[in-house]
Protein backbone atom coordinates (compact mmCIF):
# COMPACT_ATOMS: atom_id res chain seq x y z
CA UNK A 1 0.00 0.00 0.00
CA UNK A 2 1.29 3.73 -0.77
CA UNK A 3 2.25 5.44 2.37
CA UNK A 4 0.27 8.23 1.58
CA UNK A 5 -3.07 5.74 1.39
CA UNK A 6 -1.83 4.29 4.27
CA UNK A 7 -2.03 7.37 6.54
CA UNK A 8 -5.08 8.33 5.16
CA UNK A 9 -6.39 5.01 6.34
CA UNK A 10 -4.95 5.81 9.51
CA UNK A 11 -5.75 9.12 10.36
CA UNK A 12 -9.62 7.74 9.68
CA UNK A 13 -9.09 4.98 12.22
CA UNK A 14 -7.63 7.91 14.82
CA UNK A 15 -10.05 10.10 14.25
CA UNK A 16 -12.06 7.20 15.32
CA UNK A 17 -10.15 6.64 18.34
CA UNK A 18 -10.35 10.53 19.21
CA UNK A 19 -14.51 10.96 18.72
CA UNK A 20 -14.77 7.60 21.00
CA UNK A 21 -12.79 9.24 23.89
CA UNK A 22 -14.64 12.38 23.80
CA UNK A 23 -17.52 10.37 23.82
CA UNK A 24 -16.57 7.90 26.99
CA UNK A 25 -14.69 10.40 28.59
CA UNK A 26 -16.08 13.98 28.14
CA UNK A 27 -19.76 12.44 28.13
CA UNK A 28 -19.53 10.44 31.54
CA UNK A 29 -19.04 14.27 32.66
CA UNK A 30 -21.90 15.34 30.64
CA UNK A 31 -23.95 12.12 32.07
CA UNK A 32 -23.26 13.72 35.53
CA UNK A 33 -24.26 17.35 35.03
CA UNK A 34 -27.22 16.06 33.53
CA UNK A 35 -28.25 13.36 35.99
CA UNK A 36 -27.00 16.02 38.71
CA UNK A 37 -30.97 17.25 39.75
CA UNK A 38 -31.99 13.54 39.64
CA UNK A 39 -29.45 11.77 42.26
CA UNK A 40 -28.99 14.79 44.42
CA UNK A 41 -32.15 15.93 46.41
CA UNK A 42 -30.45 18.78 48.87
CA UNK A 43 -28.17 20.70 48.13
CA UNK A 44 -24.92 18.88 50.00
CA UNK A 45 -25.70 15.94 48.13
CA UNK A 46 -25.60 17.73 44.18
CA UNK A 47 -22.29 19.09 46.58
CA UNK A 48 -20.93 15.07 46.31
CA UNK A 49 -22.18 14.38 43.32
CA UNK A 50 -19.93 17.27 41.30
CA UNK A 51 -16.86 16.44 43.44
CA UNK A 52 -17.18 12.86 41.86
CA UNK A 53 -15.70 14.54 38.51
CA UNK A 54 -14.43 17.45 39.98
CA UNK A 55 -10.73 16.43 39.91
CA UNK A 56 -11.19 15.18 36.41
CA UNK A 57 -13.93 17.10 34.39
CA UNK A 58 -10.99 19.86 33.02
CA UNK A 59 -8.58 17.24 32.03
CA UNK A 60 -10.85 15.20 30.21
CA UNK A 61 -11.78 18.24 28.08
CA UNK A 62 -8.59 17.23 26.27
CA UNK A 63 -10.41 14.87 24.04
CA UNK A 64 -12.48 17.62 22.62
CA UNK A 65 -9.82 19.63 22.28
CA UNK A 66 -7.82 16.57 20.19
CA UNK A 67 -10.49 16.04 18.00
CA UNK A 68 -11.31 19.05 16.84
CA UNK A 69 -7.17 20.26 16.52
CA UNK A 70 -6.86 16.32 14.47
CA UNK A 71 -9.83 17.45 12.55
CA UNK A 72 -8.66 20.66 11.69
CA UNK A 73 -4.85 19.57 10.78
CA UNK A 74 -5.20 15.85 9.61
CA UNK A 75 -9.13 16.69 7.26
CA UNK A 76 -8.45 20.36 6.59
CA UNK A 77 -11.66 20.29 4.41
CA UNK A 78 -13.94 18.11 6.29
CA UNK A 79 -12.72 21.12 9.28
CA UNK A 80 -13.82 23.85 7.12
CA UNK A 81 -17.15 22.42 5.84
CA UNK A 82 -18.03 21.04 9.06
CA UNK A 83 -17.64 23.47 10.49
CA UNK A 84 -19.77 25.68 8.57
CA UNK A 85 -22.43 23.70 7.68
CA UNK A 86 -23.07 23.07 11.38
CA UNK A 87 -22.30 26.67 12.41
CA UNK A 88 -24.99 27.75 14.19
CA UNK A 89 -24.80 24.08 16.09
CA UNK A 90 -21.17 24.75 16.94
CA UNK A 91 -22.56 28.21 18.35
CA UNK A 92 -25.20 26.03 20.55
CA UNK A 93 -22.20 23.32 21.52
CA UNK A 94 -19.69 25.94 22.33
CA UNK A 95 -22.22 28.24 24.33
CA UNK A 96 -23.48 25.26 26.53
CA UNK A 97 -19.62 24.08 27.10
CA UNK A 98 -18.44 27.61 27.96
CA UNK A 99 -21.50 27.56 30.47
CA UNK A 100 -20.36 24.25 32.37
CA UNK A 101 -17.18 25.18 33.51
CA UNK A 102 -18.17 28.91 34.72
CA UNK A 103 -21.31 26.91 36.92
CA UNK A 104 -18.24 24.52 38.22
CA UNK A 105 -16.33 27.51 39.50
CA UNK A 106 -19.18 29.45 40.39
CA UNK A 107 -22.06 27.31 41.97
CA UNK A 108 -21.02 27.03 45.66
CA UNK A 109 -19.45 30.63 45.97
CA UNK A 110 -22.76 31.88 47.45
CA UNK A 111 -24.71 29.81 49.96
CA UNK A 112 -28.07 31.25 48.66
CA UNK A 113 -30.13 28.24 47.49
CA UNK A 114 -31.41 30.36 44.56
CA UNK A 115 -27.90 30.74 42.96
CA UNK A 116 -27.15 27.23 43.63
CA UNK A 117 -30.57 26.03 42.09
CA UNK A 118 -29.93 28.28 38.96
CA UNK A 119 -26.45 26.45 38.31
CA UNK A 120 -27.67 23.38 38.65
CA UNK A 121 -30.55 24.01 35.66
CA UNK A 122 -27.16 25.29 34.07
CA UNK A 123 -25.40 21.78 34.65
CA UNK A 124 -28.78 19.76 33.45
CA UNK A 125 -28.39 22.01 30.14
CA UNK A 126 -24.76 21.69 29.81
CA UNK A 127 -24.83 18.27 30.01
CA UNK A 128 -27.44 17.29 27.97
CA UNK A 129 -27.16 19.71 24.87
CA UNK A 130 -23.72 18.53 23.68
CA UNK A 131 -24.37 15.23 24.20
CA UNK A 132 -27.42 15.58 21.88
CA UNK A 133 -25.59 17.86 19.69
CA UNK A 134 -22.62 15.21 19.03
CA UNK A 135 -25.32 12.50 18.66
CA UNK A 136 -27.80 14.53 16.02
CA UNK A 137 -24.28 15.47 14.33
CA UNK A 138 -23.64 11.98 13.43
CA UNK A 139 -27.02 11.39 12.58
CA UNK A 140 -27.09 14.05 10.05
CA UNK A 141 -24.06 12.83 8.54
CA UNK A 142 -25.39 9.53 7.53
CA UNK A 143 -28.08 11.00 6.17
CA UNK A 144 -25.92 13.04 3.72
CA UNK A 145 -25.55 17.53 4.61
CA UNK A 146 -27.28 19.79 2.04
CA UNK A 147 -23.55 21.08 0.59
CA UNK A 148 -21.82 22.01 -2.33
CA UNK A 149 -19.04 23.37 -3.76
CA UNK A 150 -18.37 25.80 -6.79
CA UNK A 151 -15.89 25.73 -9.54
CA UNK A 152 -13.68 27.82 -7.71
CA UNK A 153 -14.07 25.49 -4.56
CA UNK A 154 -16.33 27.92 -2.53
CA UNK A 155 -18.76 26.46 -0.33
CA UNK A 156 -22.72 26.60 -0.66
CA UNK A 157 -25.06 25.41 1.85
CA UNK A 158 -28.45 24.40 0.44
CA UNK A 159 -30.52 22.92 3.88
CA UNK A 160 -31.42 24.87 6.62
CA UNK A 161 -30.21 24.22 10.16
CA UNK A 162 -34.18 22.84 11.54
CA UNK A 163 -33.92 20.05 9.04
CA UNK A 164 -30.18 19.27 10.14
CA UNK A 165 -31.10 18.96 13.68
CA UNK A 166 -34.69 17.74 14.34
CA UNK A 167 -35.09 15.40 11.89
CA UNK A 168 -36.70 12.02 13.10
CA UNK A 169 -33.00 10.14 12.50
CA UNK A 170 -31.01 13.00 14.20
CA UNK A 171 -33.28 13.31 16.60
CA UNK A 172 -32.79 9.35 17.92
CA UNK A 173 -29.20 9.55 17.32
CA UNK A 174 -29.06 12.54 19.57
CA UNK A 175 -30.93 11.08 22.48
CA UNK A 176 -28.90 7.58 22.05
CA UNK A 177 -25.61 9.68 22.72
CA UNK A 178 -27.45 11.36 25.90
CA UNK A 179 -28.65 7.93 27.09
CA UNK A 180 -24.74 6.45 27.16
CA UNK A 181 -23.84 9.92 28.28
CA UNK A 182 -26.39 9.40 31.33
CA UNK A 183 -25.15 5.58 31.64
CA UNK A 184 -21.70 6.61 31.97
CA UNK A 185 -22.01 9.14 33.99
CA UNK A 186 -24.83 7.13 36.63
CA UNK A 187 -22.05 4.27 36.34
CA UNK A 188 -18.55 7.07 37.32
CA UNK A 189 -21.47 7.88 40.55
CA UNK A 190 -21.62 4.43 42.02
CA UNK A 191 -17.84 3.85 41.49
CA UNK A 192 -17.42 7.11 43.68
CA UNK A 193 -20.19 8.58 45.64
CA UNK A 194 -22.16 6.59 48.64
CA UNK A 195 -25.61 5.83 49.13
CA UNK A 196 -28.08 7.15 48.24
CA UNK A 197 -26.42 9.18 45.44
CA UNK A 198 -24.76 5.25 44.39
CA UNK A 199 -28.39 3.46 44.53
CA UNK A 200 -30.13 6.39 42.75
CA UNK A 201 -27.40 6.41 39.78
CA UNK A 202 -27.58 2.86 39.74
CA UNK A 203 -31.89 3.23 38.65
CA UNK A 204 -30.85 5.90 36.04
CA UNK A 205 -28.05 4.61 34.71
CA UNK A 206 -28.76 0.72 34.19
CA UNK A 207 -32.43 2.24 32.47
CA UNK A 208 -30.23 4.55 30.48
CA UNK A 209 -28.23 1.26 29.06
CA UNK A 210 -32.06 -0.75 28.20
CA UNK A 211 -33.35 2.67 26.52
CA UNK A 212 -29.59 2.98 24.59
CA UNK A 213 -30.17 -0.67 23.46
CA UNK A 214 -33.78 0.27 22.65
CA UNK A 215 -32.87 3.49 20.34
CA UNK A 216 -29.19 1.35 18.94
CA UNK A 217 -31.88 -1.21 17.45
CA UNK A 218 -34.14 1.42 16.02
CA UNK A 219 -31.57 3.40 14.28
CA UNK A 220 -30.24 0.43 12.92
CA UNK A 221 -33.32 -0.64 11.06
CA UNK A 222 -33.44 3.34 9.56
CA UNK A 223 -30.05 3.28 8.50
CA UNK A 224 -31.18 -0.39 6.63
CA UNK A 225 -33.80 1.55 4.48
CA UNK A 226 -32.32 4.76 4.19
CA UNK A 227 -30.30 5.81 0.94
CA UNK A 228 -26.88 5.50 1.76
CA UNK A 229 -23.55 6.89 -0.10
CA UNK A 230 -21.66 4.62 -2.95
CA UNK A 231 -18.62 5.41 -4.01
CA UNK A 232 -18.04 4.13 -7.39
CA UNK A 233 -15.05 5.22 -8.55
CA UNK A 234 -12.35 7.68 -6.96
CA UNK A 235 -8.28 7.25 -6.73
CA UNK A 236 -7.49 6.62 -3.07
CA UNK A 237 -4.52 8.37 -3.38
CA UNK A 238 -5.05 11.72 -4.83
CA UNK A 239 -4.84 14.87 -3.03
CA UNK A 240 -7.58 16.64 -1.71
CA UNK A 241 -10.00 18.29 -3.75
CA UNK A 242 -13.62 18.13 -3.20
CA UNK A 243 -14.61 19.05 -6.52
CA UNK A 244 -13.85 16.55 -9.08
CA UNK A 245 -11.78 12.94 -9.29
CA UNK A 246 -14.72 10.22 -7.96
CA UNK A 247 -18.24 9.05 -8.71
CA UNK A 248 -20.59 8.49 -5.93
CA UNK A 249 -24.11 7.11 -6.20
CA UNK A 250 -27.01 6.89 -3.84
CA UNK A 251 -28.86 4.00 -3.38
CA UNK A 252 -31.19 2.78 -0.37
CA UNK A 253 -29.52 0.26 1.91
CA UNK A 254 -26.10 1.37 0.78
CA UNK A 255 -24.67 1.61 3.73
CA UNK A 256 -24.79 -1.96 4.49
CA UNK A 257 -22.22 -2.62 1.65
CA UNK A 258 -19.78 -2.89 3.86
CA UNK A 259 -21.05 -5.53 5.68
CA UNK A 260 -22.53 -7.28 3.09
CA UNK A 261 -18.61 -7.78 1.43
CA UNK A 262 -17.11 -8.22 4.76
CA UNK A 263 -19.46 -10.07 7.27
CA UNK A 264 -16.71 -10.02 10.28
CA UNK A 265 -18.36 -6.56 10.39
CA UNK A 266 -21.53 -7.69 12.01
CA UNK A 267 -19.98 -8.21 15.17
CA UNK A 268 -19.13 -4.58 15.38
CA UNK A 269 -22.66 -3.85 16.27
CA UNK A 270 -23.20 -6.79 18.16
CA UNK A 271 -20.54 -5.53 20.76
CA UNK A 272 -22.47 -2.74 20.78
CA UNK A 273 -25.75 -4.06 21.92
CA UNK A 274 -23.46 -6.33 24.25
CA UNK A 275 -21.74 -3.91 26.26
CA UNK A 276 -25.02 -2.62 26.57
CA UNK A 277 -26.63 -4.96 27.86
CA UNK A 278 -24.35 -6.40 29.96
CA UNK A 279 -23.07 -3.41 31.34
CA UNK A 280 -26.96 -2.70 32.45
CA UNK A 281 -26.90 -6.03 34.00
CA UNK A 282 -23.54 -5.21 36.07
CA UNK A 283 -24.61 -2.30 37.24
CA UNK A 284 -27.89 -3.59 38.70
CA UNK A 285 -25.28 -6.19 40.23
CA UNK A 286 -23.35 -3.32 42.10
CA UNK A 287 -20.40 -4.19 39.71
CA UNK A 288 -20.00 -0.30 38.51
CA UNK A 289 -16.25 -0.94 37.66
CA UNK A 290 -17.13 -3.28 34.97
CA UNK A 291 -20.29 -1.44 34.27
CA UNK A 292 -18.27 1.80 33.48
CA UNK A 293 -15.81 -0.75 31.29
CA UNK A 294 -19.06 -2.24 29.39
CA UNK A 295 -19.83 1.31 29.16
CA UNK A 296 -17.20 2.35 27.37
CA UNK A 297 -16.99 -0.93 25.11
CA UNK A 298 -20.45 -0.24 23.80
CA UNK A 299 -19.49 3.14 22.88
CA UNK A 300 -16.73 2.11 21.10
CA UNK A 301 -19.22 -0.37 18.83
CA UNK A 302 -21.31 1.98 18.20
CA UNK A 303 -19.13 4.97 16.68
CA UNK A 304 -17.32 1.33 15.01
CA UNK A 305 -20.73 0.89 13.71
CA UNK A 306 -21.14 3.95 12.08
CA UNK A 307 -17.90 4.02 10.99
CA UNK A 308 -17.95 0.39 9.52
CA UNK A 309 -20.95 1.55 7.63
CA UNK A 310 -19.66 4.92 6.31
CA UNK A 311 -16.36 3.91 5.08
CA UNK A 312 -14.40 5.95 3.12
CA UNK A 313 -16.91 8.83 3.82
CA UNK A 314 -16.58 11.55 5.96
CA UNK A 315 -19.33 13.84 4.86
CA UNK A 316 -21.30 12.61 1.83
CA UNK A 317 -23.24 15.57 0.20
CA UNK A 318 -27.00 15.22 -0.45
CA UNK A 319 -26.82 17.83 -2.84
CA UNK A 320 -23.96 17.29 -5.19
CA UNK A 321 -23.05 13.22 -4.75
CA UNK A 322 -19.59 13.64 -6.32
CA UNK A 323 -18.24 16.35 -4.05
CA UNK A 324 -19.28 13.86 -1.09
CA UNK A 325 -16.12 14.53 1.67
CA UNK A 326 -13.98 11.22 1.78
CA UNK A 327 -11.01 9.91 3.39
CA UNK A 328 -9.48 10.26 -0.16
CA UNK A 329 -10.26 13.75 -1.18
CA UNK A 330 -10.22 15.38 2.41
CA UNK A 331 -6.97 14.86 3.95
CA UNK A 332 -3.81 16.81 4.35
CA UNK A 333 -0.87 16.61 2.83
CA UNK A 334 1.45 13.48 2.88
CA UNK A 335 4.05 15.30 4.71
CA UNK A 336 1.73 16.69 7.04
CA UNK A 337 0.02 13.22 8.11
CA UNK A 338 3.90 11.95 8.37
CA UNK A 339 4.57 14.50 11.68
CA UNK A 340 0.78 14.74 12.78
CA UNK A 341 1.18 11.13 12.88
CA UNK A 342 4.90 11.42 15.00
CA UNK A 343 3.39 13.98 17.43
CA UNK A 344 0.53 11.60 18.17
CA UNK A 345 2.18 9.00 18.92
CA UNK A 346 4.57 11.08 21.31
CA UNK A 347 0.95 12.82 23.27
CA UNK A 348 -1.39 10.32 22.68
CA UNK A 349 -0.27 7.65 25.47
CA UNK A 350 1.26 11.03 27.51
CA UNK A 351 -2.66 11.81 27.83
CA UNK A 352 -3.56 7.98 28.55
CA UNK A 353 -0.95 7.66 30.80
CA UNK A 354 -1.75 10.70 33.20
CA UNK A 355 -5.51 10.70 32.55
CA UNK A 356 -4.78 6.55 34.30
CA UNK A 357 -2.13 8.32 36.90
CA UNK A 358 -5.13 11.02 38.16
CA UNK A 359 -7.45 8.08 38.41
CA UNK A 360 -5.85 6.08 39.93
CA UNK A 361 -3.66 8.67 42.65
CA UNK A 362 -7.97 10.17 43.32
CA UNK A 363 -9.79 6.83 43.84
CA UNK A 364 -11.86 5.79 46.10
CA UNK A 365 -15.11 7.49 47.51
CA UNK A 366 -16.34 10.75 47.76
CA UNK A 367 -18.43 12.17 50.85
CA UNK A 368 -20.23 14.70 51.33
CA UNK A 369 -18.27 17.98 52.00
CA UNK A 370 -19.37 20.35 54.66
CA UNK A 371 -21.26 23.29 54.24
CA UNK A 372 -18.50 25.63 55.12
CA UNK A 373 -16.36 24.09 52.92
CA UNK A 374 -15.62 26.63 49.51
CA UNK A 375 -13.16 25.05 47.78
CA UNK A 376 -15.02 21.68 47.13
CA UNK A 377 -17.76 22.15 44.34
Amino acid sequence: MDLYIGLKVLWWVLLGVLLMGLAIMVGMDMGVGTLLRFVGKNDGERRQALNVVGPHWDGNQVWFILGGGAIFAAWPTLYATSFSVFYIVMILLLFSMILRPVAFEYRSKVAASKWRDSWDWVFLVSGFLPMFVYGAAIGNILEGVGFHFGWDGQYYQTESFIWYLLNPFAILSGLLAVSMSIYQGGAMLMLRGTDPISSRARNYASTAGLVAIVLFVIGGFMIAGMHGYRLISGDPGMPANAVSGQVVHLASGAWLDNYAAQPILWLVPLIAIAGMLLGAMMLRANKPIIGWWLGAIAWIGILGTVAASMFPFLMPSSDNLNQSLTIWNASGSRYNLIWMTIFTAIFVPTILSYTTWCFRVMRGKVIKPDPADDHAY
